[in-house]
């Protein structure tokens, strides 16, 4: 029987979660079991939820009640109880249990015939490189900045630095929406003009990734009109509009055009160490799932920063072995040239780094940013030194003078 198993985050006293955890499995599912006659009992254990494991930490006390301690209780849902879609998985999983205390939903483990009913990355990581012909380092993103209330000259000659930096990936801010200024369309079709000219400058190509926004009854026709009007990508900011919204537009064959799931308002749900669901559950294994080829998160090492093992953990959700193609991890936050040794080592060549400051904010603009932060990850691939690196490239060594 196809199961899909929940992992839990709980705090109670010694010797009372297996009673816990049974009442979690029947309170999901069909309610009681020991008070039904024996008939109902065999016509209701398919449905019945099943504890797979409690596991207490004696020595994990809750920091404001230390006559708690946690526990994290795995239970299976027989896949017949609910329909193959994310808001039916977290409803049945999730839904009133995440209003009964301290509950914190730590991991969802489906099996092969439930998966199958998601999509996964249309693109991912191999197909992402091909359409760059980047391959053998990590990838290079910037972001618009200071384009709110700016028209569409501002934000076509900012592109075209950030292209001529030599990004291999542009995206909107997430909090750049369609207005008269920079309409949706036009950010498109000047965008394409734009990255055209630098190719055929350069050589070197560029994708820009545009913010999907509106009602939701509106994005299918708005995507596929990006699609129709030469789009690269889209910008989704998923968890404002759900989950299942990205794999609507993830299947729709007439989109076809990478996702990038920004991490906006997710921490409504994710930042308690005591509730909601896991970082490297809601950023990683279920935007994978959903089909996002990029997932956007705040990186452990700014400003806005995770806890640095849930970070890495998080991108090993993205990437790990899996029957569903992968997605990028794209940390975000605080990214300056000098974090580039340790970008790669946390999260190796097939990741974005991602930068918004450490771009823009170069003394030599957009242009010198992009071209300090592609000669650090030479650097780096080659076993040099940033240091030494720097003393033959004046973009990076200033930098390092700049941000360390």
């Amino acid at each position: 029987m196809s199961v899909l198993t929940a992992t839990y985050q709980v705090y109670g006293k010694p010797g009372s979660f297996e009673k816990k955890a049974e009442g979690i499995a029947l309170g999901l599912t069909i309610g009681s079991w020991t008070d039904l006659p024996l008939l109902e009992q065999e016509q209701l254990k398919h449905h019945k939820g099943n504890v797979v494991s409690v596991e207490e930490f004696e020595r994990d006390s809750h920091p404001l009640k230390p006559d708690l301690i946690k526990a994290e209780l795995a239970i299976a849902y027989p896949s017949v109880n609910f329909s193959a879609d994310l808001p039916a998985i977290l409803t049945t999983v999730f839904g009133k249990l995440s209003l009964d205390g301290e509950v914190k939903l730590l991991d969802l483990d489906f099996s092969h015939d439930l998966l199958s009913h998601f999509p996964g990355p249309r693109f991912g990581i191999e197909e992402i490189r091909n359409t760059l012909r980047v391959s053998g380092r990590p990838l290079l993103m910037s972001i618009f900045k200071g384009v709110i209330g700016r028209d569409m000259d501002f934000l076509s000659a900012q592109l075209r630095q950030q292209a001529l930096g030599g990004v291999d990936l542009v995206k909107d801010d997430e909090i750049l929406f369609d207005n008269p200024l920079t309409p949706f369309e036009s950010r498109i079709t000047t965008g394409k003009r734009v990255l055209d000219d630098v190719y055929e400058e350069t050589g070197h190509r560029t994708l820009y990734a545009v913010n999907l926004s509106g009602r939701t009854s509106e994005l299918r026709g708005k995507a596929r009109k990006a699609r129709e009007l030469g789009a690269d990508a889209l910008l989704f900011n998923v968890h404002a509009y759900g989950l299942d919204v990205l794999q609507e537009l993830a299947e729709d064959e007439e989109i076809g055009l990478p996702l990038m799931a920004h991490p906006a308002f997710s921490g409504a749900f994710t930042s308690s160490a005591f509730y909601g669901l896991a970082t490297p559950l809601a950023l990683g294994k279920l935007i994978r799932y959903a089909g996002a080829d990029f997932s956007l998160f705040p990186s452990p090492y700014g400003s806005v920063a995770l806890e640095k093992t849930v970070a890495l953990e998080l991108g090993k959700e993205l990437t790990r072995d899996s029957p569903l193609k992968r997605s990028f991890p794209v940390p975000s936050a605080g990214i300056h040239p000098g974090l580039v040794p340790l970008l790669l080592a946390d999260y190796g060549i097939d990741s974005v780094i991602n930068a918004g400051g450490g771009v823009h904010g170069h003394p030599a603009g957009a242009v010198g940013g992009g071209q300090a932060f592609r000669q650090a990850i030479d650097a780096v691939l080659q076993g040099e030194t940033l240091q030494s690196a720097s003393k033959q490239h004046k973009e990076l060594q200033t930098a390092l003078e700049l941000w360390g």
